[in-house]
């Protein structure tokens, strides 16, 4: 008579995957609210000086005409609050969340070419920025660091993008499929 009992290793997975497919909504919804409530924050600090956020933009020295320089710095506190808000309320999480990763990743490409040419910045993240003294130390590494947990987070939204308390979610009813 063959043996009906299932296996240890199955019956473990299957608890364990259980288990995620319970909480993984719920840590979605906690990457979503890092992501977009820290692009949300990183923007809003900026536009009440937006002229600041500029000289941040031109503090990294980029090789862009001075207008396109002007356009980042204005439009980028903006960007980070909409780009939050959207991410935090829940609204098209794949697409919104791949946008946040997309805008870390240029945040870090930004931040290590500064620490590569040697300037001695502020990254401008979540400050106003801009070139530091010569004795202030920078904190690139941390800076990096940092937005790579940011993407974590959107990368996790992006692959488990139902959570409560979403729009996607209050649009689609409980039988929401894809965003």
């Amino acid at each position: 008579m063959a043996n009906k009992t299932p296996d240890v290793a199955v019956q473990k997975d299957a608890a364990l995957g259980g288990r995620f497919a319970r909480f993984a909504p719920w840590v979605s919804l906690v990457a979503r609210l890092v992501l977009g409530g820290a692009l949300m924050y990183a923007g809003l600090i900026k536009l009440p000086n937006l002229k600041r956020s500029v000289g941040a933009v031109r503090a990294y020295e980029l090789p862009l005409p001075d207008w396109a320089i002007e356009f980042i710095g204005y439009a980028l506190p903006i960007g980070e609050v909409l780009l939050g808000a959207v991410i935090v309320a829940g609204v098209f999480t794949r697409w919104s969340a791949l946008l946040g990763v997309l805008l870390m990743v240029v945040f870090i490409i930004g931040i290590a070419s500064a620490w590569i040419r040697g300037l001695n910045i502020d990254c401008g993240c979540f400050t106003e920025g801009g070139v530091l003294a010569d004795d202030v130390k920078t904190k690139y590494l941390e800076d990096i660091l940092r937005d790579i947990g940011f993407i974590a987070c959107g990368v996790f939204a992006m692959i488990f993008p139902k959570s409560p308390i979403s729009i996607d979610k209050w649009i689609a009813g409980n039988d929401q499929e894809e965003n």
